[in-house]
């Protein structure tokens, strides 16, 4: 399993779509600096009154919409550029043990979606500090140790989600199909839940596997959700989907032909 990952590991350093979705990563850490930096300036220019009542997004909020978008791209291409080009023939070659291949496929994406979604909040709640500079920022003058719930949830639902996608590439084996599946499940499955009578919509929604961060943990001067899954239930639904999505990839990836 050892060389399994290792191998992994070095295919998924060697492609720059690896490094065009970090670029992404690294960006949207930047546009965090920018978020926290407007804040303030905005904050600033507010009345005593107004200033009470300051209600702002957390200072990792652009991080909140790009990581689950950059985990589906790179959970989908382990599996789906291989059967594409033809290599998975010479994976399976190498390593004739299916399911380990398969694990490995999606251990080493999770793992780099979930440091890269450490290091990028990291960067978020740094730089909302530093914004912030004493000021009383609801939201951005809460202490570090504050945030690390709500960016543990936010890193492990990242990785989940790249889990899950690598289940997906292995039962659809494109990356069109795979990306563009994620994508709904993102963006189209909850504004349609949205439009279900209450209290369905909200429920439907509480259960998504995007919502679940925020339903583990609340961003530090959010209120916490009141409606839907507690967060060990949450945290549990969660690693529910990653087990399943795992269990139907490997079988399938290890029944087909390649």
């Amino acid at each position: 399993m050892i060389d399994a990952l290792a191998a992994e590991w070095w295919k998924l350093r060697s492609v720059r779509s690896t490094f065009a979705v970090l670029g992404t990563v690294a960006t949207f850490a930047l546009l965090c600096v920018v978020w926290s930096l407007y804040a303030a300036h905005y904050w600033d220019g507010l009345s005593q009154a107004r200033r009470a009542a300051f209600e702002s997004a957390p200072p990792e909020q652009p991080l909140a919409i790009a990581l689950p978008v950059c985990a589906v791209l790179l959970g989908a291409l382990p599996v789906t550029s291989e059967y594409a080009s033809g290599m998975i023939r010479t994976s399976l070659a190498a390593i004739p043990r299916r399911r380990m291949l398969f694990y490995a496929k999606a251990a080493v994406p999770g793992a780099a979606m979930f440091a890269a979604a450490l290091a990028s909040l990291a960067v978020g709640v740094v730089a909302g500090k530093a914004a912030a500079n004493g000021r009383p920022m609801r939201g951005f003058d809460a202490s570090f140790l504050d945030h690390v719930p709500y960016v543990l949830a936010m890193a492990v639902t990242t990785a989940a989600i790249a889990l899950m996608t690598t289940g997906l590439a292995a039962v659809l084996r494109s990356t069109a199909g795979t990306i563009t599946a994620g994508m709904a499940v993102l963006f189209v499955v909850p504004p349609v839940a949205n439009l279900l009578p209450d209290p369905w919509g909200e429920r439907v929604w509480a259960v998504l596997p995007e919502s679940l961060a925020g339903r583990m943990a609340s961003p530090p001067g959010a209120s916490p959700a009141r409606d839907g899954l507690p967060p060990a239930s949450s945290a549990l639904l969660l690693a529910a989907y990653v087990v399943v999505a795992l269990g139907v990839g490997a079988r399938m990836f290890g029944r087909r032909d390649a």
